[in-house]
């Protein structure tokens, strides 16, 4: 059984891409930290993992919030040999501010810290950054995300990595298209 797995820090929209991949109602809430443990749906031969978000989720103590980071690191190692791909769902409206307030701080910036993981687990990630639709100029932030991520610019150059998405208006094409590509990768394993 093959799985495709969507990764993400809080309230970036991972259960409303979930539910626009798989038409499965899903808890979404305005609120970080509504998904608490994984969340799966079996559609064929395939199953789509919607995981809780990491990083800051209001009303959770710290503890908690890094019990969920290990959960999720625990669930990516143990399942890494049936993932065809990792979907790492960001705020693309958001992304450099957050990076740039960690690396202030001298900090990696969490959402760099887990592309690089799971680059390293070879789970052939995939970066949907959702909210596109929030963006004037979205070469220039495609841009500067790819580079954040190691990346050579420009983005368009890594479309098979990255997919520019609103999964709140359905917009979600690129990432549909990446996700058959690795699904017809995969046929053999799945």
């Amino acid at each position: 059984m093959c799985e495709i797995v969507l990764v993400g820090r809080s309230n970036v929209g991972k259960s409303t891409l979930f539910r626009a991949l798989t038409g499965e109602k899903v808890p979404i809430g305005r609120r970080p930290g509504v998904t608490v443990r994984p969340y799966s749906v079996r559609i064929g031969s395939l199953t789509y993992v919607d995981m809780p978000g990491y990083g800051f989720m209001k009303y959770r103590s710290w503890e908690e919030q890094e019990r969920v980071k290990d959960l999720i690191v625990r669930y990516l190692e143990d399942h890494a040999d049936r993932i065809i791909t990792a979907v790492q769902v960001t705020d693309a409206a958001s992304f450099l501010e957050i990076a740039e307030r960690w690396e202030r701080r001298g900090e990696v910036p969490v959402e760099i810290e887990m592309w690089d993981f799971l680059c390293d687990l070879k789970l052939n990630p995939i970066l949907a950054a959702n909210k596109i639709d929030r963006i004037s100029n979205k070469d220039q932030v495609m841009d500067w995300i790819a580079e954040r991520l190691g990346m050579e610019p420009p983005w368009r150059r890594w479309d098979d990595r990255i997919a520019p998405i609103s999964a709140k208006r359905g917009e979600i094409e690129p990432l549909r298209n990446l996700l058959k590509s690795r699904i017809e990768l995969s046929r053999g394993k799945c």
